[in-house]
Order: C-alpha cells, then structure tokens, then sequence
C-alpha cells in the first residue's frame, strides 16, 4: 500500500462567483487535511472573489473566462501550476468529511490511481459507477491524462458537465479507477437541498442537453480500444 499524507495534496478550485463558499470550504479542508495546498483558480474580474481570497490571504491564480471548458481548463491550469503526487478536482460548494482522505488513498496502487469519492447527493456516486469530484495522481495525468491528450485532468470540449464522466469513465477503461464508499465529499448542490440556487446552477440542463452530445461522441475513444 502507497502511503501518504495530506502534504502531498493540491485540492483545485476552480471559482466562478459564490464567495461565500469559501469559507466553509475552507474549515473542512482544515479539519480534515489541514497540510494541504489549497490553490483557487479564479476569473479576472470575479472581483467579489478576489476580495474575499485576498482578506484571507488564500493562493489563487488566474485563468480567462471562457463558457466552453472554463471548470475543465481552471482544474488543467491548477494542475500545471502545482507540483503536489495528488490532486483534488475540487469546487466551490463542497464540504470535506473526517478521514475522507484517508480512506481515498488506501486505495491508491501501482495501477490504480483515480479515486471517486462519494458526494452525498447523487445517486451514482453513492453507488460507485461515479464520481464528481475526485482524487488522482500526478502519475497517472503526466503519463496518461486524457485518452487522446496526456498532460491533461479533464476535457475542455465540455461546457461543463461530463467532464468528470470522461476522467472515471478513461480510468474505468484503464482499470487505473476505484470507488470509495466512505470518502465522504459532500457536495452542497441546491438539487440535493443543500445550498440556494444562483444563475449557474439554474443552467444545468441547457448545459447537460450540450455536452451530452459531445460525449456520447467522444466516448467511442474509450470504449472501442
């Protein structure tokens, strides 16, 4: 078994407005992984954002604004700019659980090196045919990364979501992914009760209709090797 500690650890978060996220974000991180690298990718303008980050003296970098891949393409920018073994394919509006890590990385091997957690919320990652938020090795991402693309977390082709369908689904492929049952990850969505709806989360099905297409597409990469 590979062991490691939350040093090893660059939780990504990709922000996108909702400051008020941060610092309940922030005391899970602490509780739970209090040696981690927390790095915020942030918009330019998003200046509410920025302010908040700066009053408490949070890392953060900046990526352009862009509706197409701009989760995707803040999560590959952070993943460059860091050096951490492990990373974390955060968000804004999650609340990290006692020995989530723990329990993610015992299950980290040789071969295996994308973990899904469970996120509280949706069924299928409460069943283990997927995960939204997950953690994986630099390893894994610098040898492999995407199917065509290595060097790469996630596909930018997305407007947002399936872009972590395609990293458990490539994984799954590759027999390089595992599911933790008690890696609790809670995501605080609106959609399970847990957090208030805003502009973005309301722009989910126009955006699911979207990227499901370019996914059925790009599926046939992973499953017709």
């Amino acid at each position: 078994m590979l062991s490691y500690t939350s040093k090893d650890l660059a939780i990504l978060v990709p922000m996108l407005g909702r400051p008020w996220h941060v610092k309940p974000l922030l005391h899970s991180i602490n509780e739970t992984v209090p040696d981690a690298r927390v790095l915020f990718i942030v918009t330019p303008d998003d200046e509410t954002v920025i302010t908040k980050l700066d009053k408490i003296s949070a890392e953060y970098i900046f990526v352009e604004y862009n509706e197409i891949g701009d989760y995707a393409r803040k999560i590959n920018t952070g993943f460059r700019h860091t050096t951490e073994p492990l990373i974390f394919t955060g968000a804004s509006d999650l609340y990290f659980h006692k020995n989530w890590f723990e329990r993610a990385t015992a299950l980290l091997s040789p071969t295996v090196h994308v973990i899904g957690t469970n996120d509280m919320g949706l069924d299928r990652t409460i069943n283990g045919t997927h995960s939204t938020h997950s953690l994986v090795t630099r390893e894994y991402v610098d040898k492999y990364g995407l199917i065509d693309e290595p060097g790469k977390v996630l596909c930018e082709d997305y407007i947002h979501e399936f872009c972590d369908d395609e990293l458990v689904q490539t994984a799954i492929a590759r027999k390089a992914w595992a599911w933790s049952g008690q890696s609790f990850v809670e995501h605080m969505h609106p959609i399970h009760g847990k957090g208030v709806w805003d502009a973005s989360y309301t722009k989910d099905r126009e955006r699911m209709a979207r990227s499901g297409a370019i996914y059925t597409l790009r599926s046939q990469l992973w499953t017709q090797q």
